[in-house]
C-alpha cells in the first residue's frame, strides 16, 4: 500500500468521524469533514475545489460548530433557564454521550432540569428550562447535520461533475 492510498484512508476516516460528530454534541463534526475535504482537494491537486470554495466550506463548518453551542444555549434561555441550567445542560450532554442515542437526547434535558431545580427549587420552571435546552440541542444537531451533508454533497458534486 502506498502513502497516497493511506492518505485517502485518512480522508474517509475524517469524513466518517465528522458524520458521527454531526450527531454527537460538542464533537466538531463539520470541521472534521472539512479537514477530510481539504485533504482530498490537496490530493487531487485542487482540480475540483479552489480556494474560494474551500474558504466558504471552512466558514460553514465553523458556523455549524458554533451553532451546536449557541442553539443549546438559546433554547435553554428561551425556556427561562439560568446559567446553572445551561451549565447543567452542557454537563448532561457530555454525560449522555456514554449512554448512546438515548443519552444524547435525554442528557441535556435532564442536566438542565436538575441544575435549574437545584438552583430555583421550582419544578415547573426547571421543566421548562429542560425542554428549552433539549429543543435547542436538537436544533443544533439538525444544523450540524444539514451543513455536514451539504459539505459532503458539494465535494461530491464538484468531484463528479
Amino acid at each position: 500500500m502506498e502513502w497516497l492510498d493511506l492518505l485517502w484512508i485518512v480522508v474517509v476516516l475524517l469524513i466518517g468521524g465528522g458524520l458521527a460528530g454531526a450527531i454527537l454534541p460538542a464533537l466538531p463534526g463539520p470541521i472534521l469533514i472539512f479537514a477530510g475535504i481539504l485533504l482530498a482537494a490537496w490530493l487531487d491537486e485542487f482540480q475540483w475545489l479552489g480556494a474560494r470554495a474551500l474558504v466558504i466550506m471552512l466558514v460553514l463548518a465553523l458556523l455549524a460548530h458554533a451553532m451546536d453551542f449557541l442553539a443549546g444555549m438559546a433554547g435553554a434561555r428561551s425556556g427561562g433557564a439560568s446559567r446553572a441550567a445551561m451549565l447543567g445542560a452542557a454537563i448532561g450532554a457530555v454525560v449522555g454521550l456514554f449512554f448512546g442515542l438515548p443519552g444524547l437526547l435525554i442528557g441535556p434535558f435532564a442536566g438542565a432540569l436538575v441544575a435549574e431545580f437545584l438552583s430555583m427549587g421550582d419544578i415547573f420552571h426547571a421543566t421548562r428550562a429542560g425542554v428549552g435546552a433539549w429543543l435547542g440541542t436538537l436544533v443544533g444537531i439538525a444544523v450540524k447535520m444539514a451543513i455536514s451533508f451539504f459539505l459532503i454533497g458539494w465535494y461530491l458534486l464538484a468531484r463528479l461533475w
